[in-house]
């Protein structure tokens, strides 16, 4: 059996966002000191980490498919990451 793309089958995800909380907040200072805004740019897979021009680290969490590699690989204190509240986040689809 042959799976489609892997964003063609992401695309069948739902994601209900808690617009008033994010569950992914980056230590700017400790991020840059650390190397670590380099690390979870190039690690997630839902590409929910981006630069902007002044050097600091953009997350949008919409699209976090919640499976903690950037966390995995970020230095202590650079970011706070947990799941999101109840109701919240991916759901992921079979099909």
């Amino acid at each position: 059996m042959k799976l489609a793309p892997v964003a063609e089958r992401l695309a069948g995800n739902r994601f209900i966002l808690n617009e008033e909380e994010s569950h992914i907040v980056v230590n700017q200072v400790v991020a840059k000191a650390t190397g670590t805004a380099d690390r979870i740019i190039a690690v997630c897979p839902a590409q929910v980490y981006s630069k902007a021009a002044d050097g600091t680290v953009q997350a949008e969490y919409a699209a976090c498919m919640e499976c903690g590699t950037c966390f995995a690989v970020a230095s202590p204190g650079a970011l706070s990451w947990s799941y999101p509240a109840g109701g919240y986040g991916v759901q992921f689809r079979d099909g």
